[in-house]
């Protein structure tokens, strides 16, 4: 799946990873509350040119095209207590940076930090794994460095 058309490549981005994947019967009806959370989502009582979905059955990555208007703290807010309600709903974390992402083969695998070293060392990761950096900030980073080698990743330096 690749992130919206509509949306412009300065976009801001924010992605929030699940500590397990969602339930593969359930992304088609957690998609849509996504699309309807942005659909509803406004700052300052404007309409925000938004954008969400699931990736992988376990990122959910909202978008926002600040050329119609701004995300603001109070609509941020907004978008982080929908998260939340989706943690509770769905019993995961959405919120732990810790928590590493990367493919094995087309499989989403975490590891927390400690863990994730010791998987290195043992051989089991490599510097051509890849990795994903819930960093970015920009549809443009998403759409080409969301995921990325190991060795060309900011997750490198802990190793």
């Amino acid at each position: 799946m690749t992130a919206s058309n509509t949306i412009s490549a300065t976009s801001r981005v924010w992605i929030y990873q699940s500590s397990k994947p969602f339930p593969k019967e359930e992304i088609i009806a957690l998609n849509l509350r996504i699309q309807s959370f942005c659909k509803s989502w406004v700052s300052h009582s404007n309409q925000l040119k938004a954008s969400g979905s699931i990736y992988y059955d376990r990122f959910i990555v909202l978008m926002v095209d600040e050329s119609q208007a701004g995300a603001s703290g109070c609509s941020i807010d907004k978008s982080t207590h929908f998260i939340q309600s989706l943690e509770r709903e769905y019993g995961v974390d959405m919120f732990d940076r810790m928590n590493f992402a990367y493919l094995d083969g087309d499989t989403v695998k975490t590891a927390y930090r400690e863990e994730f070293m010791e998987l290195y060392k043992n051989g089991s990761i490599t510097d051509e794994t890849l990795v994903f950096d819930n960093l970015v900030k920009t549809k443009a980073a998403f759409d080409t460095a969301w995921k990325m080698p190991l060795s060309s990743s900011w997750h490198k330096k802990l190793m």
